[in-house]
């Protein structure tokens, strides 16, 4: 527990619950720590003493994934941001997981927090985050503005990163069902190079199918939308006793799936990253789905969790 001398990695803790569902949202990213009905853990989270894990249920904003080099040119200017995975000389996951956000509503199904992001080198504009996360009979939903405050359009892109899973069912026994008629391409450095389809490919999930010993970090788009809209991906046990869905409205257009591949201990392969992007890796340099954030204007996308395949 954390106490006034040792606060916890994750920062402030905040519990919501609401007909046997249950989350924590944490004050560092503003993210999503667990999420839990009945007492099952649907999303592989972290403790309260741990420092997150592999981005597990944090914000990624502005920017989804990687850009090259971490850098990109809008207009006449170019722009370059610090290497935050230096390995692969890319800038990842953009500059809100690892900040403080600030508790604005709380009541005991839901919590909202907000960040406001200054401009910055790499980053010269103004933006106000704000999350809403709920739970109750539908399971856990997420809803997120963005507004920019800046005087010049911004670039702009959206991501979270929660980890699913089905307690004691492996990921290659995992049936997944995954709405998407391409996939990206990606060279060492996990930047994308080209797109393809899956349609007969060992990379499609369209008609839910096991896993096996595919190693996924790759974006799929085109994705198949409901009739909302929308879209989803789900995860089944072999047996189809147990599942567990991620959904997303019309604002994202992109899922990116991490098999967990370069986790260490415990969390290797333990569970499967599933997020919803409103762009795809790379975006700032290949203007792929960018959304130019007018000065004033406010994006609003919603995402979920609900068990059930």
């Amino acid at each position: 527990m954390s106490t006034p001398d040792h606060r916890s990695p994750s920062g402030a803790q905040w519990t919501i619950a609401a007909d046997g569902h249950e989350a924590v949202v944490v004050e560092v990213g503003g993210g999503l720590r667990t999420y839990r009905h009945d007492g099952v853990d649907y999303v592989d989270g972290y403790a309260e003493d741990e420092l997150c894990p592999g981005c597990a249920g944090q914000v990624l904003a502005p920017w989804p994934n990687r850009i090259r080099d971490g850098r990109y040119t809008l207009g006449e200017r170019t722009h370059q941001l610090p290497l935050t995975e230096p390995e692969r000389h890319v800038a990842i996951h953009g500059l809100v997981n690892w900040v403080p956000w600030r508790l604005l509503e709380r009541s005991p199904d839901a919590v909202t927090v907000g960040y406001a992001l200054p401009p910055q080198p790499g980053y010269p504009w103004e933006l106000h985050l704000r999350s809403r996360w709920s739970v109750g009979a539908d399971g856990l939903r997420a809803e997120h503005e963005v507004r920019n405050v800046s005087t010049e359009p911004a670039p702009f892109g959206f991501s979270v990163h929660p980890y699913l899973q089905l307690p004691g069912v492996a990921v290659d026994d995992l049936s997944m069902r995954l709405p998407a008629r391409t996939r990206l391409l990606v060279d060492d450095r996990l930047l994308p190079i080209a797109a393809t389809e899956v349609a007969g490919t060992e990379y499609d999930w369209t008609s839910p199918r096991r896993i096996g010993d595919a190693v996924l970090d790759l974006a799929f788009g085109d994705v198949i939308r409901d009739e909302d809209g929308g879209s989803s991906v789900s995860l089944a046990a072999p047996d189809g006793s147990a599942g567990v869905t991620i959904w997303a409205d019309r604002e994202f257009g992109w899922w990116q799936v991490f098999s967990g591949d370069t986790l260490t201990g415990e969390r290797h392969r333990r569970s499967v990253a599933i997020e919803p992007m409103t762009c795809p890796p790379d975006a700032f340099r290949s203007g792929r789905d960018v959304i130019m954030l007018k000065p004033g204007e406010t994006w609003r996308g919603v995402w979920g969790v609900r068990p059930g395949a």
